[in-house]
Parts: C-alpha cells; sequence; structure tokens
C-alpha cells in the first residue's frame, strides 16, 4: 500500500445540501426556512446578544469601571520578613540586589517596603518608598533607609 492508494471509508465523505435549487433538488422554494416570519428573510434573525426584548446585559451594565486613575504609579510591594530571609547583616538593599534575589523581576521596577513580618539585621535600603511602620523596624534593628530625592 502506497500514499497514492488512501482514500477515506465509503459512506464516510457526504456532499453538503444544495438549498435553494429548484424542487427537484429536495430543498427548493423555501430552502428549509418554513413559510414567512423574520427568520425566513434574507439576514433575519435576532443580533448577537438579544435578550427577547429585555434589556440587555451589555446596556444593563455600567460603561466604565469607576474611576480610573491615569497617573498612579504602582509599586511592588515587599515586606521586612522577606528582606530577612533573603539578606545577611550588612546588605544593601536596591533594586539590583533584589533581582539577584529573586524577589523582583526589573532591577528597575518601582518598589515600596512595607512593615509585615519581623527584621533583626542591620541592613541599608535603597529602594522608592518605606512605610512608616517598616522605616520604625529597620532603624530598630540597626539598619538605615536613604529614600531618592
Amino acid at each position: 500500500m502506497e500514499l497514492k492508494d488512501l482514500k477515506p471509508a465509503e459512506g464516510s465523505r457526504k456532499n453538503r445540501k444544495r438549498v435553494g435549487r429548484g424542487h427537484a433538488a429536495g430543498q427548493g422554494k423555501t430552502a428549509g426556512r418554513g413559510m414567512n416570519g423574520q427568520k425566513s428573510r434574507s439576514g433575519g434573525g435576532k443580533g448577537a446578544g438579544f435578550e427577547g426584548g429585555q434589556t440587555p446585559l451589555a446596556r444593563r451594565l455600567p460603561k466604565l469601571p469607576g474611576f480610573r486613575n491615569i497617573n498612579r504609579v504602582e509599586y511592588l510591594p515587599v515586606n521586612v520578613s522577606r528582606l530577612e530571609e533573603k539578606f545577611e547583616a550588612g546588605d544593601v538593599v536596591d533594586g539590583a540586589s533584589l533581582k539577584a534575589k529573586g524577589i523582583i523581576k526589573h532591577e528597575d521596577a518601582l518598589v515600596k517596603v512595607l512593615g509585615d513580618g519581623d527584621i533583626t539585621k542591620s541592613l541599608t535600603i535603597k529602594v522608592d518608598k518605606v512605610s512608616a511602620s517598616a522605616k520604625a523596624k529597620i532603624e530598630a534593628a540597626g539598619g538605615k533607609v536613604e529614600e531618592p530625592c
């Protein structure tokens, strides 16, 4: 047997029914659409999203989801507990070191250190923002916070 000898099983392939081609073809005149009415006509039928006259979902929902501030600045959160487990005492915490430790993906991303957890190591923090509770915990552990101007 060769590739040229392959063919589909007998009766598995059928030609489609060609409608509207006269009475003798079996689907002449109305072409299977019935007699009169909206669905028998060209382009007839309800549009997508029609709900039987009820106000459609697309019109019931508000057009815009609330207020979006186009000037919003998004910071990546990093907790002091994460710094405690990833860094040694005396280390400098900045974008490059956070990326090297696998805490953030891009070293130029904006980072904010948050105060969840405890810290015992003295670290030098050089990130974009530090919360008040995180700053208190870092300074209590002997570290210092250097925020950019």
